[in-house]
């Protein structure tokens, strides 16, 4: 199913900023036991994309009023995705003042990952590097060409994600997730103040450690951190929690350990 401000549609304008220049930002939201999750903290941050684009949208309600309207007509678990575009223009990159967004909404299957991966997956690194852009680092917006490429570099059932640096060399993030460590009995993520985007699960983890009393920090990390950490796990809206076991083409090897069972746990509990 597919609405495209408000209207059943599978067509866009050519002239649509989201196709000619990438000019727009997107969610992907998981809709299980009939509702979506998290959908506040996806909205809220759909809106500081906005705002960091200088989209000047102000259709929440519509947009709120067309998604249940998916939730609706839809039957099964799945997974709802957004997309806001600035909406149509001429030639040339300054944005028309007179332009309206466009909304996007659309329902697909869930994926079919393995079962086996909530207990452990082999990580690829990736050649492919991140850009430093602290303009929009944090958000999900339309340009992910680097993802795109990286994931590309790999084929094999047996990997299920590929990690990123920058060109700093700094751990960053995977293709589709966000990347946490163990060391030491201390929760690390990388910060993502100048690439990255800051994940609704990602979120979510940070605020299970404060529950949890695990201590946790937001630091740049680098590969011997990695190779040094006890444990590793992913996360996204949709995966919520991989651990990471082996690292493709290398001897490393982690175990599925008790800090990320822990926060599993805390996650399915808050979820049931």
């Amino acid at each position: 199913m597919i609405l495209i401000n408000g209207q059943p549609e599978t067509m866009l304008q050519v002239a649509d900023r989201g196709l000619q220049y990438g000019d727009g930002l997107f969610e992907t939201i998981p809709f299980r036991h009939g509702h979506l999750e998290y959908l506040t903290e996806h909205k809220e941050r759909l809106l500081r994309g906005c705002e960091r684009l200088q989209i000047d949208f102000n259709e929440m309600a519509a947009l709120q009023r067309e998604l249940d309207i998916v939730c609706k007509q839809v039957s099964g678990d799945g997974v709802i995705k957004i997309i806001l575009t600035r909406g149509s223009g001429g030639r040339g990159y300054k944005p028309p003042k007179d332009s309206i967004p466009q909304r996007i909404i659309s329902f697909h299957p869930l994926p079919d990952y393995p079962i086996t991966h909530q207990s452990g997956i082999t990580l690829q690194l990736c050649s492919t590097r991140l850009a430093k852009n602290p303009l929009l680092a944090g958000i999900k917006h339309l340009n992910r060409l680097e993802q795109v490429i990286a994931r590309n570099e790999w084929d094999s059932a047996d990997i299920a994600e590929g990690l990123m640096l920058n060109y700093d060399d700094e751990l960053i993030e995977g293709t589709m997730s966000n990347v946490f460590l163990v060391s030491d009995g201390c929760l690390l993520t990388p910060n993502l103040s100048d690439g990255g985007i800051e994940g609704i699960m990602r979120q979510q983890v940070l605020g299970l450690a404060c529950t949890l009393d695990i201590p946790h920090e937001i630091v740049t990390l680098t590969l011997d951190d990695l190779y040094q950490a006890d444990e590793v796990f992913v996360t996204n809206s949709l995966i919520r929690i991989w651990p990471v076991i082996a690292l493709h083409g290398t001897n490393k090897k982690w175990s599925h350990g008790d800090i990320t069972k822990k926060i599993q746990k805390a996650l399915d509990t808050a979820e049931s």
